[in-house]
């Protein structure tokens, strides 16, 4: 008892079985948060379980994404044509590259981002 006193660093040991079971406890509640922090788990979470696009999906989208923007925009003829220029100048494969892994609301996002100084 009183080695506590001649070396504060050295562990008293109790004599009550209780206090084992106790300190058996925190040990296991200490080990199941190391083993919990340790797993590895994803750093997405999807909502809704959206799927991801395909190149041929996003290519159907972007055509149509741009038909609807020249529709809407077709009294304006200069963003007309900004619209067709950018179509014909969309590479599919660097496109996919910036974006992976997108589901339709994010290729929204997208498209809404990169046609938006076009149509203005």
């Amino acid at each position: 008892m009183f080695n506590n006193i001649n070396n504060p660093f050295q562990k008293v040991s109790s004599s009550t079985s209780s206090d084992k079971n106790k300190q058996q406890k925190k040990e296991e509640k200490k080990e199941e948060k190391r083993r919990l922090i340790d797993e590895e788990e994803q750093d997405e979470v999807r909502l809704g379980g959206q799927p991801i696009l395909t190149d041929d999906d996003v290519w159907y989208l972007v055509n149509n994404y741009i038909e609807k923007l020249k529709v809407e925009h077709a009294e304006r003829e200069k963003v007309v044509q900004k619209l067709d220029k950018y179509l014909a100048n969309f590479d599919l494969q660097k496109f996919m590259k910036r974006n992976p892994n997108m589901t339709h609301p994010d290729f929204y996002m997208v498209m809404f981002n990169e046609t938006e100084g076009l149509v203005k």
